[in-house]
């Protein structure tokens, strides 16, 4: 039986919809039924109940449910012992962050880590903060630069490392552009740029918008910041950004408005509970300073 197709059933078990287990994986809905299907031939049993948009453990399910968990928990902590192993004996470090390396100093980081420990191989690998966590979890990184992190297992390790606050970004000419602060409930008119959907930002901000009443109506999305900041300068909407993106792209054709009351993320280092860092990673930790 595969290790991860169990990983997959606890996970679908967890979530209870394969839509949103799927996202979570980072496969496809067929590819999970797939995965689901093959491990109760093996067992020879049913392990979830299924109705058009829920899935529920069967009583097969549920017994298995506990195996399951043990055996992606055995297969986890295996992998960090091989893997902190392996990586003290080749001196390689490698570790996830989200991508605005540069606009929250992570890159500073790394260049003290490295000026300072320079017989060690960094590997940085940027992605979404879920992505990030999950790697966590499987070992892959030893470390990760995390916003916002989802930890309601109790995981992780969680250092401080900075805080961003949510700004709207407006064409210069703009009637509210020379605010000092805005009100989301000013804003719901407007046409919103922001980072993409199952993004923490775009989360971020359309939770905000419905918790202060109304739906955003949103007009584009992308990763490249730059792209937003060249639509807003182009009068094609206001972007959400969090406020230290926005300033790095920040030019003279745009204006950067606090949203009052304060909306703010926290951006976190963070390493697995009991887990055996590597040299290089208590040594990275070292180079660290909250910004």
């Amino acid at each position: 039986m595969e290790i991860d197709y169990i990983k997959e059933f606890v996970v679908l078990a967890e979530k209870g919809n394969f839509l949103e287990a799927a996202d979570c994986l980072f496969i496809s809905q067929s590819s999970l039924s797939k995965h689901i299907k093959a491990i109760e031939k093996e067992l020879a049993a049913p392990l979830f109940n299924r109705t058009t948009r829920k899935v529920a453990l069967s009583e097969f399910g549920q017994l298995f449910l506990p195996y399951a968990k043990q055996i992606v928990s055995i297969q986890n902590e295996y992998a960090a012992a091989f893997f902190n192993k392996l990586e003290n004996t080749r001196k390689t470090l490698t570790i996830g962050s989200i991508p605005s390396m540069a606009q929250y100093n992570i890159t500073d980081v790394l260049a003290r880590f490295k000026k300072s420990y320079p017989t060690c191989t960094l590997n940085v690998i940027q992605s979404g903060s879920t992505k990030l966590e999950n790697m966590l979890r499987q070992s892959k990184y030893e470390l990760a630069f995390v916003r916002q992190v989802n930890d309601i297992a109790d995981e992780f390790v969680k250092i401080p490392y900075t805080v961003d606050i949510l700004a709207a970004i407006f064409p210069a000419k703009h009637p509210l552009a020379k605010c000092k602060t805005v009100s989301l409930e000013q804003l719901k008119e407007e046409d919103f740029l922001l980072l993409p959907e199952r993004t923490r930002p775009y989360n971020l901000c359309h939770n905000a918008c419905e918790q202060h009443g109304f739906q955003p109506r949103v007009a584009f999305t992308d990763h490249n910041l730059g792209n937003l900041i060249d639509l807003v300068v182009r009068e094609m909407g206001v972007a959400l950004l969090m406020k230290k993106l926005a300033i790095y792209f920040s030019n003279p054709n745009i204006a950067i408005v606090d949203i009052a009351p304060n909306i703010s993320t926290q951006i976190s280092l963070c390493y697995k509970k009991n887990a055996e860092l590597s040299d290089a990673a208590k040594h990275f930790l070292t180079c660290v300073r909250p910004v």
